[in-house]
Parts: structure tokens; sequence; C-alpha cells
């Protein structure tokens, strides 16, 4: 995890422009690089470093002897580059993952590098010989990258859209800021004055395609055909497999445990992993909640059972709203969903910073996408349509949940691993009959649960433990944090605000006080920047007006059962 930076074309003042990079400085507390381009004098990088692999040699841009002419500022853990490296026989000047991105793209051109990378990744790469530039981004989006690119040709790149939106250039008085999109690369041709056009836009990889790397790692053989008992053994092969590549790192791995189905498994599942790799240090888990909440108990019950080190963070409902201002700050959005859960998450990262020597940070996100996890998906019409959702919900992770992981723990210097998104397991589940992925007997993820029933990974009731939205879960079920919200904004927004509200928001009018006086702190961070969120994250199939877990139907059912 670190945070990148680069401009192409600038006509401003570098020393000036160059103090837009230190709005991402959290996301590298241990060093910063600010690198012109020879022969440029208008573009330049800036990389702020998160040292996990490589202390002596891991600074950014990286430049190897053998290729003077490419240079590579990149974010992300690339978990095969040492499988690649025998391979292909590549000669490493440092121990940096990245380095196979130089060796792939001067082997095969960019996109074979792209396809190859098994990890999470955003990169710039530019090459002076051939006058190119390229961006990249994982198929998830799990490492996050914006981009503003104006019609003369400036191109300004950051991990973040708080890095960019201050930048000036003569030609717009305000830059157009956007996401880079996941699982896609941009090719741009280097003009001689240091501006930039661009020529392409690749999507290199799907979701449910098998990914080209899979030729050339060390998974075991998987049988064929879908059998539960084949499924089964396919999922738990590949799952642990996801969890052992991201083992990767000089620093000391720690785990968010919710006490919920997904980052309970990672939690048991990494325990067992780092036993196997004689790890010398116990596995520090973290749990947060409001006294009384159910998420704290649950995680607790997870703990005792793995035997790591649990911390539990308390936080009351005075700081959780406090954070709200910091929180959507850092996010850079404004969806109601989003910044709920986020808080609980934002927290926890701080105390994680402040009190451990935990940098690696595992954590269960994207699994209610893949295994179609949310509670309304036991309202889906067919298994064809919960299939097509699950994937819809995959390509907008970015937006939502792998932005709020994201954002709350690079906020301190944080590095988040997500094994469920790993591209082996997604794209394996995603080849499984929809009739084997959907809810069954009321309970979703049943596929998933019945993978690990007889693993001993984690208590029963923990394994079965209904779905449970994780901002509702860190609070008590008297008083969710939901309703404590709701209490709070009640008497921050009148109904003549609301009643003047599409006029103050044309673009997704805020049709709630919470969403109003999330979206008034938004723009006052990022005025006229709303566009950034495309929609709010809402449940399907249900007329559903708030996107909280504990206003469906069938929550109300499982909480009294």
């Amino acid at each position: 995890m670190c945070g990148i930076w680069a401009l192409f074309g600038s006509d401003d003042c570098l020393s000036v422009q160059c103090l837009s990079a230190m709005k991402v400085a959290h996301r590298g507390p241990d060093a910063f690089r600010f690198e012109n381009v020879n022969g440029y004098t208008n573009c330049c990088f800036g990389f702020h470093r998160l040292a996990v692999v490589d202390p002596l040699f891991g600074m950014q841009p990286i430049r190897v002897k053998k290729y003077p002419y490419l240079w590579l500022c990149y974010n992300g853990e690339i978990y095969n580059h040492k499988k690649l490296k025998e391979h292909f026989g590549f000669e490493y000047q440092t121990n940096v993952d990245g380095e196979i991105i130089l060796h792939l793209y001067n082997k095969g051109g960019i996109e074979q590098t792209a396809c190859m990378l098994d990890g999470v990744f955003a990169f710039i790469l530019l090459d002076t010989a051939n006058k190119k530039v390229f961006l990249g981004r994982d198929t998830y989006g799990v490492r996050p990258l914006f981009k503003a690119l104006t019609e003369d040709g400036f191109l300004a790149v950051c991990s973040e859209a708080k890095g960019l939106v201050n930048l000036k250039h003569s030609m717009a008085s305000s830059l157009k800021v956007e996401p880079f999109l996941p699982g896609h690369y941009e090719v741009l041709d280097l003009k001689p004055n240091g501006k930039v056009v661009s020529v392409e836009m690749v999507k290199f990889h799907h979701c449910r395609d098998d990914p080209i790397h899979a030729r050339y790692d060390s998974v075991e053989k998987l049988f064929p055909g879908f059998e539960l008992e084949t499924v089964k053994s396919n999922l738990r092969i590949l799952f642990d497999n996801a969890i052992k590549k991201r083992l990767m790192t000089d620093r000391r791995i720690g785990c968010l445990l919710s006490g919920g189905l997904d980052s309970s498994l990672v939690a048991a599942t990494l325990l067992k992993q780092l036993k196997e790799s004689e790890v010398q240090y116990p596995l520090q888990t973290f749990a947060i909640g409001m006294e009384d909440s159910p998420d704290l108990l649950a995680a607790r019950k997870v703990a005792n059972h793995i035997g790591s080190e649990h911390h539990e963070v308390l936080f009351n409902s005075e700081e959780g709203i406090q954070a709200l201002d910091e929180v959507i700050f850092s996010l850079e959005t404004y969806d109601i969903t989003t910044v709920r859960a986020s808080v609980g998450m934002y927290l926890i990262s701080k105390y994680i910073r402040k009190n451990t020597d935990s940098v690696v940070i595992f954590s269960g996100e994207g699994s209610d996408e893949l295994t179609q996890g949310y509670i309304y998906f036991h309202k889906a019409p067919s298994p064809d349509k919960a299939e097509e959702e699950s994937e819809r919900l995959l390509k907008e992770l970015y937006l939502f949940d792998v932005l709020r992981a994201d954002r709350t723990t690079a906020a301190h210097g944080l590095e988040l691993r997500v094994p469920f998104l790993d591209h082996r397991f997604t794209s394996y589940f995603l080849s499984l009959p929809p009739e084997m992925r959907i809810p069954k007997n009321g309970i979703e993820k049943h596929l998933l649960r019945e993978t690990f029933e007889d693993s001993n990974l984690l208590p029963k009731e923990i394994l079965w433990r209904p779905k449970e939205a994780f901002s509702d879960g860190i609070t008590s079920v008297k008083n969710s944090w939901y309703r404590i919200l709701q209490d709070y904004i009640e008497h921050q927004v009148d109904d003549a605000m609301m009643a003047a509200a599409a006029q103050k928001f044309p673009f997704n009018t805020p049709t709630t006080k919470e969403g109003y006086y999330y979206r008034q702190i938004f723009e006052r961070h990022y005025p006229g920047r709303a566009d950034w969120l495309t929609h709010y994250w809402m449940p399907r199939w249900i007329n559903a007006t708030d996107p909280s877990a504990r206003t469906l139907t069938h929550y109300k059912s499982t909480a009294k059962a």
C-alpha cells in the first residue's frame, strides 16, 4: 500500500504542483520521493511509501539498469512475481514484487503484462524510448487510481482524487477528475513537449474469465465437474491458496474480525497458514463495536476458538458522529451505506496504527458480492438473475465496499489484503452453475458455509450465523447505528432544506436527511465532484427506501429466530 502521483505536460511550476502530492501522504508514511523525468522538464513522479516488501530498494519510481528508459510507479502487490521470474528467467535488481512489471513489459508489451499479474495494483509506466505512457488497474479496483486528462494533453494521475483536485492548469479552471476503470489499461502517446494523447483503453480481464496467469501458478490440480463434494474441495484449495500467497510481506500481519462468516473464515485460515509458515508472532485480530454489539460477542467467540491475540475497540455514538467529517474526506464519496459502514472501519484502523505494529491487514471484503451474501438475494427472481446481480456488484466494488476498505485503512497507513477477491477463487466460483450459488433453506452463502462445515475452522454457530450488515452489527440491537444517525441528523437537516434538495443537488439528489447531511459534508471537501458516485448503493427486488439490512423484512424474521 502506498500513494502514487504523476504529472505529464504540466504548464505550471512543478514545485508548486507537487504540494498536491502531499494530500496522499497518509498512504505511505515511511518515505517520500519526488522525481523529474530526464529530458521532460514538465513531467514528474511523486511517491509515498509504506515499506512492506524490500525495505532497502523499494523506493519508486522503480528504474533498473537493464531498462534505463522505463519508469514505474505502482501501488499494490504482485503475488506471482517470483513464479514469473523463475519461469521466464528474468534477472531482478531488487526484491520488489513490482519489478516484474518492467520485465514483462520489455518481453511482451503492455497487454501481456496486465494479463499476467496475479495481485492487486494500480500503475503508471513510462517508456521514454517508445514515447508511451501506460496506466493500469486490477480487476476489481482493490487498489485505487484517479486521473485527469485535458484536451491539450496535460495528464495527472493519483491514488486518490484529493491529490488532483487542487492542481492548476492554464486550459481549465478546474480539472475533470475521474476514477480509472478497474480491469483496464490505457495507452497514451508521449509528445516531445511532455503532453500526452490517449490512444486506447483496453479491458484486459473480466471477473468470470479464468486469468491467464493461472497457467503459471502452483495451485494443486482442481477436480473437474460440479458434484458438490468436488466443488467444496476445489473451493477449499483455492481459498487456502488465496490466503497463502497474501502472506508476502516483511511487516506484521493482522486481521479485521467482525464475527461474521467472511472475516471469521479469513482469520481462521490465516492463523492456520501463519502457524504452518512458522511465523514467530501471534496473529492479532481486531473487532470494533459499541457496548452490547452482536459483532463483538461473535468476534470474541471466533478469537477464542482459533486462539488469536484479540483486541476489542469500543466506541460511543458521539465518537462515531464526530468521525463523519474525516471519514467522508477520506472516502471521497457520499454514498449512504458506504459512509455508515466506514465509521467503524476508520476508527479501528486508527486504533491499529496507534496501538500495534500490525501493518498488513486481512479482511473479508468481496465475499458478499461474490457469494450472494446480501439479504436481498433471498428475493432474487431466478438463479440467473442472482448471478447477473452478483457480477454487477463485483464490477461496482470499486465505488462501494472496496473503496471503503481501502480508504479507511489507507487513511492510517495500513495495507489491506482481501483474499475473497483472489482471481482464481472468484473466477472458479463464478463458473459454478447459478443454482449452486443462490441462498438455500433461508440461508445466504449456503455453498460457502457448506464448504467449511467439516473443517472445524469455526464454531458451528458462527459458520451458520445469518448475515449482519457491518454498520449494524457494530452497535446494539436495541439502538442501532442506523437509529443513532437518524436521531442526530434529524436536528441537523430541516424540512425546508429537504424541500430544496433537488435544486441544490440536481445530480444524485438525496431523498433522506441522512443522505443530505453526507452530501453537504462531501460538497464542502469536494465541491462539484458529485459525479464520482454514479448511483447510490441499494438492495434490488424489494421496495427498499434505505440500504440498511435492518429495514428488510427478512432481517426482522431472522433476528427473532
